[in-house]
């Protein structure tokens, strides 16, 4: 029946679309999509699976996913030999979008996403008969118009989802809407993959001007109009919601306590505070303005618990880890329960004193406390900080929730009262005047304090995006736009400024308020004073250059007598008693008075992102020359042992361990506790790491005093703010067997990635330690948490499980057995027993360095987590040990530095995912054997078979249409099988049972019964030993280790360099290139192989950009291996002469730099010996100095060669820059980002053979490197996953919806900022541009381009390509010049980062050519378009589609140009490339020989005109000759193209077989649903999560249609 569909859908829809093209315009459908998918949807990769498997190494996908992964492929295999009769298309701005990749590469990709599409459990356990062609015809999203009704047009906002469900608009206007204008359905595909970039670019069905009938045929075609009124897009509404009004208006879940959390952020230290279990748990919500865009809950929503995998993530990973089994629809819904919550916003007045009362909403889940933080955040109230609020008389409590506070309901009058202050809200409210004087100076965001980060979006947008959309005129805007890029943005150019990476930004020029405000030198106040209210004295200088004295008291501030040296602490005449600073202020200083408050206007004008700190910190490479300004707040913070704001909270310094490990007991029985919890550990964690990072600073800098001072340097340790410091040497011998310092310095990073895994399986009852490792000054730092007790007992005595001399003396403990054991499944450890030093056997869940301490808080910690993963035996060559083929062959084992080399998580995961997959294939084939030995066999399996598969089995085909059917139910016998096996059933017959022995004997699973692969990670571990009883179970383990070594070399590494050449990942830089790498579980330490491997490819050309980011990422690792040692020779006073020296060495052209010694070394050598002990360097501190240019590229060289073992064929910075094509400015960039140096921002000539490039002026500081644990938030990413699924089904509205939420749960768990919440921003963005919704996809997208320059960095490769989405929106809304201001700078960055040869280059200079092209600067468009045309001919091959694409794209500009000649030779070169590829009759090919004739005649009609001219001279009659000069529609609709959109449009004819095919459907289902409506609870929760795939996806007309 589906396919019946499909052809009629095909054979009807070219009757009204395919009406043959006009010449005026060139048109351009990608070439990729198979033709018959016009009306029909695609299933696209999944292109952030990969991400997500990155992030959350643990999710493996549920069978129901991949099968239907499997489905979509054989349908669209369907689609590809359909063939249409008529070949021409006209798609303008219609719906729909298009892959980036050619049928077969298409299948390709889908297969092999099928490996890593990540899901919720589910989602996979949706009805089996779901994916059938009419359903995913049913997945084009329609979207509707409905003209008379005038609904505005309305965004996916939440309130907003009742459209067409009011019920206004009844059965009449459903009919008009039904009578003209196709609807059209948009299916997505998206072309780009690169990393987390990928989600869906694509854009919504605007009305096609000219369909019979629309209003908007009379409409011209400029983009502006493309969303008039009369064609509101209204989101569809399945016919089963239109119900009350009130029911409707909000989809998706809220959470309880935290519905308030998302509303508003602070910038407030009272937000910051500790977390505690107590009510102070509620401070940390983080605020956030009523700016951002966070859905505002409303009434009468229901909140399900049953979204999946939420059990601490645990019960999903177990089912599905090694297991695989799926889990049935029972176990999700069992425990969880409904609730719905009531959560109706209301208002309330506020009255402050001087200003006129004001309302603001708030929601009853908020705290008093957070109306506080508005307030002060308020530009009319900001300068209050000690106030109270009250209503009727009464105070109201900080930490009283809105909904328990009596008789507080809409329109209540809350007054604002001040209260009398003491020493620490004096202290409080000073720190706050002096936050909003600096609120726009970004020295903190380039000093890297406070969690301040750059962002430089607002200079190239000239302010926010919206209001200026809105402003700027539409039509004529295209004459006044200057379009010249600067020289060094033009193709070709060689020069790469440093200067315009951060443009100066015009509101850093801050307006002076006052000159001086700092503490006078009077404080304390003297007994006496004190007891006339004095709480401290401020000294200030107003602009006017007037010296005061302030007294801050109990009741206020005001002037006193007392100058710099004389004290007189009686009030001056007039004291102007003030209740804030900033009023005192505004009576002494009139310059004050104008300045500060127009500094408040701009401050609320800001856009919010730029001003909420982020969760880490996030350092800037380069900063410009500040001038230092005295700042009594820093000075103060400087020279107290504060962290954070410790002194606002009760309890002085922070018991981290105690806040760390607390948070983590939080209830998480359902949504709203789990929330909270994960909040609380976010945070915690985000102190933590600030805390740590600064106590290792202060450690290196010798700031902080030893606990075993006595000790050499090396060995000592610290404790500092209850946190415990340890440097990363080799501390009495500790580590001598596994290569000493070398191993001491790996060994944290190893820890902190266990941590890491322990944390993420979250088992209850196993606690880890807080910890942090920080590299500073070449020096490796780990800060831990402290046990409770262990400094007061010593270390044998506290270790109660494994060992602690690396497995002589070993113990156990049946606690630590049962809680580990728990662990074991989802990290893949296998139990086993070892021998002590008196040969007993003892048994562990882990490896013996692991230790487990019972701290006096009897919690069971586990510390030492180093060697939580099986090690790597390609560096670890054991005697007797023969290595596989595949090793030897590419010259492994090879000796490391180190015996610590562990294969990653995501190694593991990978290689149990293929052996899975191995283990099935297995089963199956053997059972067709026997099947085929045995008929009655797979009779007595069937009934074997739950009763859930037996359901899905009766559905199937009977195996008669040959093999393809046979190995699919083969596969599904092997999993019903395994299934029956595992629950220990008897009905199995042994032939079946041997069946599967057999695959897990070949596969190395530990179990006969089931597959299930685990590994002993203490296996070639030197000094541990096996008992005889395990030693067959051991040499299985081996052969695992080696079978897991082997498969990264034959399976991984080719798998990467696939991916590289397929385009699928696109590295940009190091950083991105290393992540590609770790996500496929390929350690660093296999760089140089990589390389290698990339030399020996075939398409070697096609790799290029990857061969040089290697080339680079392995010179700039090696040079930073070397610069580690160097700085531990360099004392503090020699730091930026020695970092200056270093980098001219590496980088300049200069021969032989000199190092300048600082002027103190040269004084006589007694002074130093003293000194020696206390410098943790070396006794010669000078060594440093005499290093040479070519010194240092031997170190390189050797580096390389030793640790990565990679030749380089370099011997200075000029040779690499040469032989590898590589750019200086990217390896300083580089090599800066690796270790921390921050360097002045200028032009630096690195080719000047007369002088250094760098003198020490140019180091501005050195900052940490911290590695830290990230928490997740489970909930929002499995809403934000099941959300891509959707989409990618073609179920956009829902997507939308659960993306949403997605973003709600984020910003309850990270606050306003984090990498993830940017994602869920581009994807809403991305959404909102298809559905049609221009500004609002602008306003989300401008959102992401601001938390991805601030999380993640201004040149990071995500935010060039979030700068390049914006610029597509920008463009729809007809803000042109802002469009091509930020391709320039996404252009500019890209050249910054890796040049110019890179294949996402050519999609960038495609777009800047086809904006160029839209505002008729054709020349200047040709040199972009025509750069990027051999971009692509390099990276795609010059036979691709893409090349086509791009000679069409150059043959427009040359047309524009009449060209005829060049336009011609560019059109037939694509003609060539289609009709080779795709064949005569395909579309495109067609579309491009039309477009020849067209531009044949217009060369010809050319032609005559000329020779007219040279026949009749002056007086010839002339033809007007026709220049097409483009429409915006028509370049917006290229634009699309090559951003991997398309619009597919849906006849009317079509859109009737729909609405029938849904109706019946629906009816089908409903008699299904009110059958089972008597099932339990937990059922319909279930339903609910499967319901939206049905009809409310389809044409929401469905009833009229009857």
């Amino acid at each position: 029946m589906g396919n019946s569909l499909f052809a009629n859908c095909c054979r009807q829809v070219t009757d009204l679309l395919f009406q043959p093209r006009s010449s005026g315009s060139p048109d351009e459908r990608s070439p990729l999509l198979p033709k018959s998918s016009t009306g029909c949807t695609v299933f696209p990769e999944m292109p952030e699976a990969a991400q997500c498997a990155g992030l959350y190494p643990d999710i493996i996908p549920s069978e129901a996913v991949t099968g239907s992964l499997q489905k979509g492929t054989e349908y669209i295999q369907d689609l590809s030999e359909t063939k249409d009769k008529e070949g021409m298309v006209t798609v303008c701005d219609k719906g729909g979008l298009i892959p980036g990749v050619g049928t077969v590469g298409l299948l390709q990709q889908t297969e092999a996403s099928r490996a890593v599409t990540v899901l919720p459990a589910d989602l996979g356990d949706r009805p089996a008969g779901l994916v059938d062609h009419a359903q995913s015809l049913e997945a084009c999203q329609g979207c509707v118009k409905l003209e008379d009704s005038g609904l505005a047009h309305r965004s996916c906002r939440r309130e907003e989802h009742v459209a067409a469900a009011d019920g206004s608009e009844g059965p009449g206007a459903h009919s008009a809407g039904q009578g003209h204008g196709e609807e059209r359905a948009a299916v997505c595909l998206d072309t780009a993959l690169v990393a987390l970039d990928s989600v869906l670019k694509c854009r919504g069905p605007a009305p096609s001007p000219g369909s019979p009938g629309t209003l908007s045929s009379a409409l011209p075609s400029s983009v502006g109009k493309t969303l008039s009124a009369q064609s509101a897009v209204v989101l569809p509404v399945s016919p089963g919601e239109v119900l009350p009004k009130a029911q409707d208006t909000s989809a998706g879940f809220v959470t309880e306590p935290t519905a308030c959390l998302s509303r508003r952020s602070s910038c407030d230290p009272d937000s910051q505070a500790q977390v505690l279990p107590s009510k102070q748990q509620q401070q940390k919500k983080k605020r956030k303005k009523k700016k951002l865009p966070l859905p505002e809950h409303q009434s009468g929503v229901a909140l399900m618990n049953g979204s999946g995998p939420h059990d601490s993530l645990k019960g999903e990973k177990d089912a599905k880890q090694n297991g695989h089994e799926e889990a049935d629809p029972g176990e999700d819904g069992n425990d969880q329960e409904v609730i719905v919550i009531q959560d109706t916003g209301f208002t309330v007045k506020i009255c402050a004193p001087g200003i006129e009362p004001f309302s603001l909403q708030v929601s009853p889940q908020e705290m008093v406390q957070e109306i506080h933080q508005v307030l002060m955040d308020r530009e009319d109230t900001c300068h209050r900080t000690c106030f109270s609020l009250q209503l009727d008389g009464n105070v109201l409590d900080n930490f009283a929730e809105l909904k328990t506070i009596e008789g507080l309901q809409e329109g209540s009058l809350l007054k604002v009262v001040e209260e009398p202050y003491t020493v620490r809200e004096a202290r409080i409210h000073v720190r706050h005047i002096r936050d909003l004087l600096k609120s726009l100076d970004p020295s903190d965001a380039f000093n890297g304090v406070d969690c301040n980060s750059l962002s430089f979006l607002s200079v190239f947008t000239e302010g926010d995006l919206g209001d200026s959309g809105k402003r700027k005129k539409k039509g004529t805007e295209m004459e006044q736009i200057d379009c010249t890029p600067p020289e060094h943005i033009l193709p070709g150019s060689k020069e790469r400024p440093l200067c315009a990476l951060q443009p100066q930004n015009r509101d850093w020029k801050p307006l002076q308020c006052l000159k001086v405000l700092t503490m006078s030198g009077w404080n304390p106040p003297p007994g006496n004073r004190k007891m006339h209210g004095d709480l401290m004295y401020l000294y200030v200088i107003t602009v006017e250059d007037r010296h005061v004295s302030i007294t801050a008291s109990t009741r206020g501030f005001y002037l006193n007598q007392s100058t710099a040296y004389n004290f007189n602490p009686k009030p001056a005449n007039p004291s102007f008693l003030s209740h804030s600073l900033v009023e005192l202020l505004n009576q002494i200083s009139p310059t004050f008075k104008k300045n500060f408050s127009a500094l408040q206007k701009k401050r609320v004008q800001r856009h919010p992102f730029e001003r909420i700190a982020t969760p880490f910190q996030v350092y800037s490479w380069t900063a410009p020359q500040a001038e230092h300004a005295m700042d009594c707040v820093r000075a103060e913070d400087a020279y107290t042992s504060r962290l954070g704001y410790e002194e606002h909270i009760p309890g002085q310094t922070r018991d981290w361990n105690e806040e760390l490990q607390t948070t983590r007991e939080l209830p998480r029985k359902n949504l709203p506790e789990r929330l909270l919890r994960e909040r609380a550990i976010f945070k915690v964690h985000s102190d933590f790491t600030a805390a740590a990072t600064r106590g290792a600073m202060a450690v290196i800098d010798g700031n902080v005093m030893a606990i075993n001072p006595s000790e050499e340097t090396k060995m000592q340790m610290f404790i500092w703010n209850n946190i415990f410091f340890s440097l990363g040497f080799d501390v009495r011998d500790h580590y001598k067997d596994f290569g000493g310092d070398v191993a001491a310095y790996v060994a944290p990073t190893n820890d902190l990635n266990g941590v890491r895994t322990y944390n993420a399986v979250d088992v209850e009852g196993l606690y880890t330690l807080g910890t942090v490792v920080v590299d500073y000054r070449g020096y490796r730092v780990t800060a831990q948490s402290i046990i409770p007790g262990i400094l007061e007992r010593e270390q044998e005595q506290s270790v109660i499980y494994g060992s602690i001399d690396f497995g002589k003396t070993v113990v156990s403990h049946p606690k630590y057995l049962e809680l580990l054991e728990k662990t074991s499944r989802p990290l893949k450890i296998q139990k086993h027993k070892v021998l002590n030093d008196k040969n007993e056997e003892v048994e562990l869940c882990s490896s013996v360095e692991c230790k487990g301490i019972i701290g006096n808080d009897g919690r069971h910690y586990i510390l030492d987590l180093l060697r939580t993963f099986p090690p790597d035996l390609n560096f670890l060559p054991v005697e007797g040990e023969e290595m596989p083929e595949e090793c030897k062959k590419m010259g492994f084992p090879k000796q490391h530095r180190h015996k610590l080399c562990c294969l990653r998580q995501e190694l593991v995961d990978a290689f149990v995912e293929h052996r899975y997959l191995l283990f099935m294939k297995l089963a199956a084939l053997q059972l067709m054997q026997q099947k085929a030995n045995k008929q009655e066999n797979s009779a007595a399996l069937e009934n074997g078979a739950s009763a859930e598969n037996g359901a899905t089995d009766s559905e199937r085909p009977e195996s008669e249409d040959g093999k393809i059917e046979d190995s699919v139910t083969g596969l599904d016998q092997v999993k019903e099988l395994a299934e029956t096996i595992a629950s220990d059933d008897g009905t199995v017959d042994p032939k079946s049972r041997e069946v599967i022995r057999n695959a897990c004997k070949a596969v190395g699973s530990i179990s006969d019964t089931s597959f299930d692969i685990r590994f002993n990670p203490d296996i070639f571990s030197p000094g541990v030993r096996f008992p005889e009883s395990s030693k067959e179970e051991v040499q299985d383990q081996k052969q695992l280790l080696k079978d897991a070594a082997a498969f990264l070399l034959s399976c991984q590494i080719p798998g990467l360099v696939k991916d590289c050449l397929d385009h699928t990942v696109l590295p940009m830089d190091g950083a991105t290139l290393a992540e590609a790498m770790h996500q496929r579980g390929i350690n660093m330490r296999y760089l140089g192989k990589v390389i290698n491997f990339i030399t020996k490819t075939p398409g070697r050309a096609q790799l290029d950009h990857i061969f040089k980011i290697g080339i680079s990422e392995l010179i700039t690792r090696s040079a930073k291996h070397i610069f580690k040692t160097y700085l531990q020779g360099v004392e503090l006073s020699g730091l930026s002469a020695a970092i200056s020296h270093f980098l001219n060495c590496f980088l300049s052209s200069f021969p032989n730099p000199i190092a300048h010694l600082p002027a103190d070394e040269l004084v006589s050598k007694k002074k130093n010996k003293k000194r020696k002990n206390r410098n943790l360097g070396n006794a010669d501190n000078t060594a440093w100095a005499s290093m040479t240019p070519q010194e240092l590229w031997k170190n390189i060289c050797s580096e390389a060669k030793n640790y990565f073992d990679f030749s380089l064929e370099c011997e200075n910075a000029d040779q690499a820059a040469e032989v590898y094509n590589l750019q200086k400015i990217t390896l300083l960039r580089e090599i800066s980002l690796k270790t921390g140096v921050q360097i002045l921002l200028k032009e630096y000539n690195f080719d000047n053979r007369h002088k250094p490039t760098f003198t020490e002026e140019d180091i501005l500081n050195i900052f940490p490197v911290v590695k830290h644990v990230n928490p997740k938030a489970s909930d929002a990413f499995h809403f934000f996953q099941s959300g891509q699924a959707k989409v990618q089904q073609g179920f956009l509205k829902e997507g939308c919806e659960l993306i949403n939420e997605a973003l709600n749960l984020f910003n309850n768990v990270y606050g306003a900022m984090h990498v993830e919440i940017c994602a869920c921003l581009r994807l809403l963005a991305r959404l909102n541009y298809i559905m049609g919704d221009y500004s609002e996809a602008l306003s989300n997208q401008q959102k992401a381009v601001l938390m991805s320059e601030r999380v993640l960095g201004i040149e990071h490769p995500n935010t060039i390509q979030e700068y390049m989405h914006l610029a597509l929106y920008c463009f729809a809304n007809s803000q042109l010049s802002t469009a091509l201001n930020l391709l320039y700078r996404a252009r500019y960055l890209m050249l910054l980062v890796f040049g110019e040869d890179h294949p996402e280059m050519a999609l960038l200079d495609n777009n800047i050519g086809l904006v160029l092209h839209g505002v008729m600067e054709y020349d200047l468009s040709l040199r972009f378009l025509e750069n990027a045309l051999a971009i692509s001919s390099k990276y795609h091959g010059s036979k691709s589609l893409k090349v086509a694409l791009s000679h069409h794209l150059v043959a427009r500009v040359y047309e524009s140009k009449a060209e005829f000649r060049s336009a011609l030779q560019h059109e037939k070169e694509g003609y060539t490339i289609y009709k080779n590829q795709l064949g005569e009759h395909h579309e495109k090919t067609k579309e491009s020989s039309e477009y020849l004739k067209y531009l044949t005649q217009q060369a010809v009609a050319l032609q005559r005109t000329m020779n007219e001219i040279y026949k009749n001279g002056s007086n010839a009659n002339i033809m007007p000759l026709k220049f097409t000069a483009p429409s915006m529609a028509s370049v917006l609709e290229q634009l699309n193209i090559i951003n991997g959109i398309l619009f597919i449009p849906l006849s009317q004819k079509d859109l009737e077989n729909l609405k029938a095919e849904v109706q019946r459907r629906q009816q089908l289902q409903e008699s299904m649903k009110s059958g089972e409506q008597l099932e339990a609870e937990d059922k319909a929760v279930e339903e609910k999560e499967a319901e939206p795939s049905m009809p409310s996806t389809a044409i929401p007309l469905t009833q009229s249609s009857a």
